[in-house]
């Protein structure tokens, strides 16, 4: 437990489950109230926020569809509403597909980039009029936004290439306000999406050099340093966890 998010508001998009519940509860412990969104599992929300307050903050769940611009917008004023001001958005609400381009349909494709760039674009347009000046606004990327490791990985890969473009550009837009715009972006994470004994573990596993997937919580760990004042001077950037896989 710590205070160096003493008196901060957050929200985290996506924050019932896996790296987004895991951010939420780092920055709750850290000393600010969260307010998460979620797609459809109120009963992981609710563990997450039973998580938030716990550590003695304020937490709040709202439903939102992210691939729904209007949704996703309507939420993050709720959520700054709910908050009662805004300090810390963090973009982690996302879709992983994989399809090779014979096999990826229209519907695949507009699908991954409603969430996974078109909610991030809405929140951000959201958020961006009411977040406090020095304010961090961080995006949970992917190291395929760089490379592609394997087959199957183009529409995903490009989704996350387009948000650290965004951020990369509204790092230049928010900078007069000192608020620092940068994107995190993991490599294999044990998550619900890609479990470390999923189907295509063993792919992944090999590709990394310290032999193993990632934690939630070294992903958390990443961006609450992000959201505080040591990372004063790091704006428009992208940073790989992923245990040497870019290396």
């Amino acid at each position: 437990m710590s205070t160096r998010f003493e008196g901060k508001k957050a929200i985290v998009t996506g924050g019932s489950r896996g790296i987004g519940a895991a951010i939420a509860k780092r920055l709750a412990a850290d000393g600010a109230d969260v307010a998460i969104t979620y797609a459809g599992n109120q009963e992981a929300a609710n563990v997450t926020v039973g998580a938030i307050t716990a550590a003695g903050r304020r937490g709040h769940a709202i439903q939102a569809n992210a691939g729904d611009p209007a949704a996703q917008a309507a939420a993050i004023g709720q959520a700054i509403d709910s908050l009662g001001g805004l300090d810390i958005l963090v973009h982690n609400a996302g879709v992983f597909e994989i399809a090779a381009v014979d096999q990826t349909d229209s519907a695949a494709f507009e699908r991954i980039f409603a969430v996974n760039v078109g909610g991030v674009q809405a929140g951000t347009a959201a958020a961006a009029p009411r977040i406090n000046d020095g304010g961090r606004i961080i995006i949970i990327g992917s190291i395929n936004g760089d490379r592609a490791f394997m087959p199957g990985l183009a529409p995903y890969g490009a989704s996350k290439a387009a948000v650290a473009g965004l951020a990369r550009g509204w790092a230049r837009d928010l900078a007069p306000r000192g608020i620092l715009v940068n994107v995190v972006q993991p490599g294999p994470v044990d998550t619900d999406m890609n479990p470390a004994d999923g189907a295509i573990a063993e792919q992944f596993t090999a590709m990394i050099p310290l032999g193993r997937y990632g934690r939630t919580e070294e992903i958390a760990a990443v961006t609450a340093f992000l959201a505080s004042d040591e990372a004063s001077f790091i704006t428009g950037t992208t940073i790989d966890v992923d245990g040497g896989v870019s290396a």
